[in-house]
């Protein structure tokens, strides 16, 4: 059984509360990282601890086994789950893992691009929101209590990077999300806008605020956009490097910034707050000491933390741009999805697609006229499981990372993270249904694509009910393959390998 959980416990009782990241970094020898974990442990506010994997892109320890260890120390774990460079048979296992092990606290992330890796190296195994589902799919088989947290951004400055983040949002709680994380930002007002949200819409989810202790050469970073997702404005970056300039290279005012972050973050209804760049207990302490003494101010220090992009687009005091016209392609497509074929017709074409599928050499020539067709136009990779009518015509597999249920956290201003020259698929996505009036639609889940269906004819697959789409969904990985969780026999091997 899993042993006492006091993020859980925090979280159900409504009580404010700490969490720390613990970057896995593959620089810092697993000895100590224990022993930074011994020491967080010591903190009563600190309710756990965030294990990273492929933190910013760059390969690390292994977050289970890094867990694992810290759980010894006495510190609760919420081990980064990500779907780089996994396939469905890895996600299986690490959830295998973790049950045997007895940890519940999982953060389910796509994950950033490995840093240097080219396309064709790296796989991902689904996306956050399949992830999700998976997840709980698991704890609703086995009975474990899988305690499942999501990444959210608020801090996007276009329209369309904004609203999708919100809508994803909302997919990941309804796939099964317990609470989250908003990723790094230090603009009060758009933590308010995602608060907003949330309560406009009846969600109740608890979600921690990001805070983050910020040096020089790490703001510079971030101003460039990296890592993906995180963003520092011209006037903080500059802030910061006067600071930078006192005795104490900045320090204090980083710490205290923090503290503010911290406070801002209870004051507009946060759950608690997840605090990164350092894993120095003391400055932990002290973070935490200084923001229940300014928590009475909070309403001032957000006007004070409030660097958002100038210009950029604010969900609730933009104007919303006037959606553009349908173009022609796009009703024509409308007619010949074949999810819009009238039952009259289904019937018919069924039966079609039944004798061609019985004729290997009318299959092969279906699916290459298909492919002649749909390549073109929509990029098509052949994945036997298009899902174009639920994606306004965007082929997700022109998504470097596959995606399926809506853009990563890593989008700049509406550019790719993984190839920055290019635009992000999900924009056009957005735009199209925002034209055709189903932005809405945009919240239906989409499930991972059978694999076992590549350089197949879609409409083959479709037809005779092979692929997996919203309303014939076939999961990430077997149920019936995940062992059932409660047992400690492997943790003993695992942290002392």
């Amino acid at each position: 059984m899993a042993s006492r959980n006091p993020l859980r416990e925090a979280l159900t009782a409504g009580r404010f509360c700490y969490m720390v990241e613990m970057v896995a970094s593959a620089s810092m020898a697993e000895a100590k990282l224990w022993e930074i974990a011994a020491g967080l442990a010591q903190i009563p506010e600190v309710v756990g601890a965030g294990i990273t994997s492929y933190a910013g892109g760059s390969a690390g320890h292994d977050p289970i086994r890094v867990a694992a260890g810290a759980r010894e120390q006495g510190l609760n774990p919420n081990v980064h789950l990500t779907c780089v460079n996994h396939d469905p048979a890895g996600i299986r296992d690490a959830l295998d893992q973790l049950m045997t092990l007895g940890m519940e606290n999982v953060f389910a992330i796509t994950g950033d691009w490995p840093k240097g890796a080219a396309p064709e190296a790296v796989q991902f195994a689904g996306d956050s929101v399949q992830l999700v589902e998976t997840i709980a799919e698991v704890r609703a088989a086995r009975g474990w209590p899988f305690y499942i947290s999501v990444a959210v951004s608020p801090f996007k400055y276009t329209e369309a990077d904004c609203a999708y983040q919100y809508l994803k949002l909302e997919k990941k709680i309804a796939a099964g999300a317990d609470f989250a994380i908003t990723q790094l930002g230090f603009d009060s007002q758009k933590q308010r806008e995602l608060m907003r949200y949330l309560r406009e819409r009846g969600l109740n989810t608890p979600v921690f605020g990001n805070v983050y202790v910020l040096p020089p050469k790490a703001a510079e970073r971030m101003s460039k956009g990296e890592p993906p997702g995180c963003w520092v404005s011209p006037e903080l970056l500059a802030k910061i490097q006067e600071e930078a300039k006192a005795e104490d290279k900045g320090l204090a005012a980083r710490l205290e910034r923090a503290a503010k972050m911290a406070a801002i973050s209870r004051g507009l209804g946060y759950a608690g707050a997840y605090i990164g760049g350092t894993h120095n207990p003391e400055h932990i302490r002290g973070i935490i000491r200084r923001a229940e003494e300014l928590a009475p101010r909070w309403e001032e220090l957000a006007e004070e933390i409030s660097y958002g992009a100038k210009g950029g687009f604010f969900f609730y005091d933009s104007t919303p741009r006037p959606p553009k016209p349908r173009e022609f392609t796009q009703k024509l497509f409308d007619v010949i999805e074949p999810a819009n074929t009238p039952r009259s017709l289904r019937k018919v074409l069924t039966g079609v697609m039944s004798w061609i599928d019985h004729h290997p050499a009318a299959a092969e020539a279906l699916e290459k006229a298909e492919l002649a067709f749909k390549k073109p136009v929509f990029g098509c990779q052949a994945c036997g499981n298009c899902v174009l009518g639920l994606m306004e015509y965007v082929c997700p597999m022109t998504c470097p990372k596959n995606m399926r249920n809506g853009p990563c956290g890593g989008t700049s201003n509406g550019q790719c993270e993984v190839i920055p020259e290019q635009a992000c698929i999900w924009v056009e996505v957005y735009e199209r249904a925002k034209a055709a009036h189903r932005v809405d639609e945009l919240k239906t889940y989409i499930p991972p694509r059978n694999r076992a269906l590549q350089g197949t004819s879609s409409y083959i697959n479709y037809f005779l009910n092979r692929d997996s789409r919203p309303d014939h969904p076939q999961p990430l990985i077997s149920i019936d393959n995940v062992a059932p969780g409660g047992s400690h026999e492997a943790e003993d091997s695992l942290v002392k390998k």
